[in-house]
């Protein structure tokens, strides 16, 4: 009797234990729930970064973690939505790339943590109010452009350049931002800035005909709605031999003449540290935003040649990526 007691008493221990750690495997599934406004190759790579990092630290998707996606497609009303059911659903935290889908999200939760990244300026787009000390459930990873030495790689390949045309959505704070800050760099550079809205992707190819023959170049900035439409200003360039820059490298790889800019994989990977460190049990708010780290030149010689560009060897011995 002693013996078979014993060997209850063991069973119900090893229940127990094994209920126990059914529990503690219970309590680590998290879910991240990401959303970006649109679907292009910086923003997509930015996404993939995001999922890698948190690999890295062991949150595997369909084990302990459920990774959920969503692209608003370019429509704020549709980000907006998608900002509603995450915050219905009830994520562990939500990441929210690219300014819209930002301003989305901390529109729709006050209580779930966001972590933003591929925002240029979240103050002057009303993510946060202090990049130091963001506070509340928000923090994230900021994308400034290098844009002193995008424009100085400008005037290195095109040494005549004089008016440099920017097409941007007037919608988008972000883009409004780089705006403002190219407006600022250019005198000093010898440059006119001739501006070119298109508030949707429709209006992109309208916007970059009507720079021809009033601009040296074409300059895009991280504006979404415009990348979205890269292959349209791209047709405008090679046609007319009116140099189209960017502001991210991954549209260099797409046609652009060359970027210095981030590695968005790599601004997903540093956002996704952020998102660790919240799933740990960090407050967002106590997380100071970060602006992306690092910056690569990447050139694109056949679309060079293509708008009338010649790379001088100097240029590509320096580039971290030529493109033939």
């Amino acid at each position: 009797m002693r013996l078979r007691a014993t060997m209850i008493g063991s069973g119900l221990a090893l229940a127990l234990l094994a209920g126990t750690a059914a529990v503690a495997q219970q309590a680590q599934k998290v879910t991240v729930a990401v959303t970006a406004i649109v679907e292009h190759p910086a923003l997509d790579a930015a996404r993939d970064g995001v999922k890698k990092a948190l690999e890295d630290a062991g949150y595997k998707d369909g084990a302990n973690l459920t990774f959920r996606y969503e692209s608003a497609q370019g429509s704020p009303a549709t980000a907006a939505q998608i900002a509603q059911k995450f915050a219905g659903e009830n994520p562990t935290v939500i990441v929210a790339i690219a300014t819209p889908s930002a301003q989305a999200m901390v529109t729709a939760t006050q209580t779930i943590p966001v972590v933003f990244t591929a925002v240029t300026d979240p103050v002057a787009a009303q993510i946060v109010k202090d990049r130091q000390a963001p506070g509340g459930n928000v923090t994230g990873i900021s994308d400034f452009s290098p844009l002193e030495a995008q424009f100085d790689l400008i005037k290195e390949l095109v040494p005549t350049a004089k008016r440099i045309g920017v097409v941007y959505n007037p919608g988008e704070a972000n883009s409004v931002a780089l705006l403002n800050a190219v407006k600022a760099l250019a005198p000093a550079r010898s440059l006119q800035i001739v501006e070119a809205s298109a508030g949707r992707t429709a209006d992109v190819s309208g916007a970059a005909q009507n720079l021809v023959g009033k601009v040296d170049a074409i300059y895009l900035p991280t504006d979404n709605t415009i990348i979205s439409a890269l292959g349209t200003v791209l047709n405008v360039g090679a046609d007319n031999k009116l140099p189209v820059f960017t502001g991210d490298t991954e549209s260099v790889q797409k046609g652009s003449v060359a970027s210095i800019g981030f590695d968005y994989f790599q601004v997903g990977v540093e956002t996704g540290a952020v998102v660790v460190r919240v799933l740990k049990g960090e407050k967002p708010g106590s997380i100071p935003v970060k602006n992306a780290s690092g910056s690569n030149l990447v050139i694109n010689t056949k679309a060079a040649a293509a708008m009338g560009v010649t790379i001088p060897p100097a240029v590509q011995a320096r580039a971290k990526q030529v493109i033939n």
